[in-house]
């Protein structure tokens, strides 16, 4: 019986290897908490990247600190791993100095919207021509769930027992606030849906943000959980108008767990576009 087991499993590792995105992957095992949803994340991306067939040594993947932090450990492209809250201007000034290469910037909701909350504003009205995965699971995992900048108002974290008193920052509407020419929201437990909105936002020119809601299954067994984020995903309607600025606004303020893109301007030159333009 092990024999015929393990034939089996030589025979679906051979059937993966044969789909070619695990070229993708170091062999580094992520060392998440058992459940979490960045194992589904970093398998969305290396499929995207597959699909694309970027080329590995053209790829970079640049993140800051926390739990999304080791994403660079486990691709099997250049990796950036920088300090607290300054992927962006590190991933930024990657492309901009080597304009061929396909940049991702990866951060948590801390990583992102705290600490290097400056920075976000100023790398989207530029237009930079990379992709930012905000990994966000509303709360600070990696230092023993702190409140973060989108926990949920008075929810209990370690850092306030009693409820946190502070208004969460929404994510989404942030983005479109600040001018971004492509913003999506993902959820974790949809791979499909991620590998769809992942590829539209590499294969844009200029700023892709993409908000990913997942659960900490470590340090938030009561919110925002797999069980209670499983009931209330609910797709964008294909009837949606993705070059209606104003009717982007209006569905990033529906108090539901809305997935897909909400915004993209096609239209809108890349920061390398206006540059070559001025100095022409």
């Amino acid at each position: 019986m092990d024999i015929l087991k393990n034939s089996y499993l030589d025979e679906e590792l051979e059937a993966v290897k044969k789909q070619g995105f695990l070229d993708y992957r170091t062999s580094q095992l992520p060392t998440w908490c058992p459940g979490c949803g960045y194992f589904g994340i970093t398998h969305a991306i290396v499929q995207t990247c597959n699909d694309l067939q970027l080329k590995k040594e053209e790829v970079c993947v640049v993140s800051g600190i926390g739990c999304a932090g080791r994403y660079p450990i486990f691709m099997d492209v250049y990796g950036f791993h920088t300090v607290h809250g300054r992927s962006l201007p590190i991933a930024a000034g990657i492309k901009l100095s080597r304009e061929e290469l396909t940049v991702f910037a990866v951060a948590g909701d801390g990583d992102a919207l705290g600490i290097g909350g400056g920075h976000l504003p100023h790398t989207i009205r530029r237009n930079v021509d990379i992709t930012l995965f905000l990994f966000d699971n509303s709360i600070y995992g990696l230092t023993k769930g702190q409140t973060s900048p989108t926990t949920p108002l008075n929810q209990a974290t370690n850092s306030h027992l009693k409820g946190n008193p502070d208004t969460p920052l929404k994510p989404v509407s942030l983005a479109l606030a600040y001018g971004a020419s492509f913003v999506a929201r993902c959820y974790a437990g949809d791979v499909d849906g991620m590998k769809d909105v992942f590829r539209q936002a590499i294969t844009h020119k200029g700023f892709s943000f993409i908000h990913i809601v997942t659960p900490c299954v470590t340090f938030d067994k009561t919110n925002i959980t797999w069980g209670r984020l499983n009931g209330t995903v609910e797709p964008i309607e294909p009837v949606h108008d993705q070059t209606s600025f104003e009717s982007a606004l209006r569905l990033a303020e529906i108090p539901r767990l809305i997935t897909g893109i909400f915004y993209q301007d096609k239209k809108r030159p890349s920061y390398m576009e206006i540059i070559r333009e001025t100095q022409s």
